[in-house]
């Protein structure tokens, strides 16, 4: 997600960490932390269900962080659990209220719960994002602008910019695809997330996932 999610991420592992060892001292279990990477390893293993499963006995746990937990909204997506999707990418947006990418999975939850129709006019207001292509990807979900606008923009900049722009944009030109029910476009557009502009980053690996669960092949 945003690039600023990095941060936050880091701060909240440090959290959970630190609430680790104090419940480790005490000998108590499951501890928070290990709740954490437990849920992105299912969440990365194929097991949505699962992962959302361990992500919501991590907000049990420490409900204070849900906000936060982006990652969650993700594993509910796959789970197929979208309302609580929509609520969780809500929640979100009370901590980062600048990332098209918390709009886009807000909308793909919506959409699929309810209709697209509903999902942009319900569409989350959002700040500046100044990450390449995320404007166009935003104008895109809102009914306005188009793929090539999309794919445009993500061609600019330098070699290594133009391939993690150009995994971004598929990603998200394959999610608002499959949310308006278009199966051949959502894999034409992951495949090639996956695939041929693949990154290692953790959207990049959300790609994959998606063409795993999917059943979708990568060429390699």
């Amino acid at each position: 997600m945003h690039h600023t999610l990095g941060l936050n991420r880091r701060h909240l592992l440090a959290g959970l960490a630190f609430a680790a060892t104090a419940r480790a001292a005490t000998g108590q279990a499951p501890d928070a932390n290990t709740l954490f990477n437990d849920s992105v390893s299912l969440l990365f293993a194929a097991k949505p269900k699962e992962s959302a499963e361990s992500f919501d006995a991590l907000v049990k746990l420490r409900p204070q962080i849900e906000p936060e937990l982006w990652q969650r909204g993700l594993a509910l997506y796959y789970a197929d659990r979208f309302a609580d999707g929509v609520a969780q990418f809500e929640r979100h947006k009370e901590v980062n209220p600048a990332d098209v990418e918390n709009v886009t999975w807000h909308f793909a939850c919506l959409a699929r719960e309810k209709d697209v129709d509903t999902a942009r006019k319900q569409l989350l207001a959002v700040g500046n994002d100044a990450r390449v292509p995320m404007k166009e990807v935003l104008d895109l979900y809102r009914g306005q602008g188009s793929v090539e606008k999309v794919l445009a923009a993500a061609d600019g900049g330098s070699e290594s910019a133009r391939r993690n722009q150009r995994c971004y944009a598929h990603l998200y030109l394959g999610l608002l695809a499959e949310a308006e029910g278009d199966a051949v476009e959502a894999q034409q557009q992951m495949v090639l997330a996956a695939g041929k502009y693949s990154m290692d980053h953790f959207m990049g690996k959300i790609a994959r996932l998606h063409c795993t669960v999917r059943g979708w092949k990568v060429p390699q």
